[in-house]
């Protein structure tokens, strides 16, 4: 994928073997709930398996400016979504922003990116885990276009 910068010059790129450690750290202070998923390893895996997946918002360029090719990787990590195709479903997982930065566009630049992704991918539709408990999460959701189907229900078993 080739970054992006939007309007409030917020950059969107896929996440480096670098980045593990930022990633992790910004999970714990900005995503509501915990994965089994979120340790170095885990992150590392989905980083190796699909590179585009990992989708962060960091501060970049000017309003408007592209992201330079092979920009360097700096900048705090403000916000992720996990953009997973598996060449049938299109999944979201991992939709987080710092609360420092809620409500300035950043989560609609990550799903506008990973949208993005999906349509080069050829999928058709996409799928977001979403916490029933998180409120606020529901709320950018639903701005988002999707909408919760009440038939369908997670049903999870440990592989380990």
């Amino acid at each position: 994928m080739d970054d992006l910068v939007n309007d409030f010059g917020l950059r969107v790129r896929t996440a480096l073997a670098s980045d593990v450690d930022a990633v992790l750290a910004f999970w714990a202070q900005a995503a509501e709930g915990t994965s089994i998923s979120d340790d170095r390893a885990g992150v590392a895996r989905l980083i190796d398996r699909d590179p585009d997946a990992l989708l962060l918002a960091v501060p970049g360029g000017g309003p408007g400016e592209p992201a330079a090719a092979g920009a360097p990787a700096a900048g705090p990590v403000i916000g992720s979504v996990i953009a997973g195709f598996d060449g049938w479903r299109c999944h979201l997982y991992r939709l987080a922003v710092h609360p420092a930065h809620r409500r300035r566009g950043v989560a609609s630049a990550l799903l506008a990116a990973a949208e993005a992704r999906f349509a080069a991918l050829g999928g058709r539709r996409a799928d977001a885990m979403v916490l029933d408990r998180n409120a606020a999460a529901h709320h950018a959701w639903r701005a988002a276009g999707y909408a919760p189907q009440p038939q369908w229900s997670r049903w999870v078993k440990p592989l380990d």
